[in-house]
């Protein structure tokens, strides 16, 4: 199943860092932007996720994230969000670079996790900045309003035309280039900048493993490609480690 390469670099690896996109999320139901069943097939993005939108029309779009924040309610993590949780265990660095905004890796118990386009269960006054959790936030059929200064809140996740935020960016680069081992996960390594950590991290020198459904662009570039999907490959590369890696 996994090469003997690629399990003689982990038991030698001190830094391990796992990148992962909407395929992860997917496994636990939660619809892809991309894809036959994407979200987007169905809206405009920037009809809905866009700073513009929201000012021109704060109704429909909190519409719509109300819809996409009780979907998620429901939705569980899957058994290779747990898996990065253990290997959080067994490695001395391990890092969980997201771009999934679905609060997941945190809840399946990952403690290092950089959000590169935010968390739907935050959110965030425009006015002042006062954040609020979705149950602070009233559930009503209008846009919510600050308690402290009457401001719109928002989602806090990054919309189409805004820049990720910074210290989540910086922190990723830096584990993506201190890396030993950095797998790419359940990512279409599409969406830029963020689909330039797995070259950055091979750049620096960290043996590159693509773990997909499918090969992406960024395939050909990798160490490694495994191909299946990552609830199945995550845990088995876990027992792998607990019982012949673990030092």
């Amino acid at each position: 199943m996994f090469s003997s390469r690629l399990t003689s670099k982990l038991k030698e690896a001190a830094s391990v860092v796992a990148f992962t996109g909407a395929g992860m999320s997917a496994e636990s139901g939660v619809p892809t932007f991309r894809g036959e069943d994407g979200i987007w097939k169905k809206f405009k993005p920037e009809e809905l996720a866009s700073f513009d939108a929201f000012i021109r029309n704060p109704e429909v779009v909190w519409e719509w994230y109300k819809y996409r924040k009780q979907l998620l309610l429901s939705v569980q993590p899957n058994p290779g969000h747990f898996a990065l949780a253990e290997m959080e265990k067994i490695f001395p660095q391990f890092t969980v670079i997201t771009q999934n905004i679905d609060n997941l890796h945190r809840r399946a118990g990952s403690g290092t996790v950089y959000e590169l386009h935010g968390n739907i269960e935050r959110n965030y006054c425009i006015g002042c900045g006062m954040k609020y959790s979705n149950e602070e936030i009233p559930s009503l059929d209008r846009a919510p309003r600050c308690a402290q200064c009457s401001g719109l809140i928002r989602p806090d996740v990054v919309w189409f035309g805004e820049l990720l935020p910074v210290e989540e960016w910086n922190a990723s680069v830096a584990a993506a280039e201190r890396a030993d081992i950095f797998f790419s996960i359940g990512t279409s390594a599409v969406v830029y900048p963020a689909a330039s950590l797995p070259v950055s991290a091979k750049h620096a020198g960290a043996y590159v493993v693509e773990i997909n459904i499918e090969p992406t662009e960024l395939s050909h570039q990798m160490d490694e490609v495994l191909l299946g999907k990552s609830g199945d490959l995550l845990p088995r590369l876990v027992d792998v480690l607990k019982h012949s890696l673990v030092r």
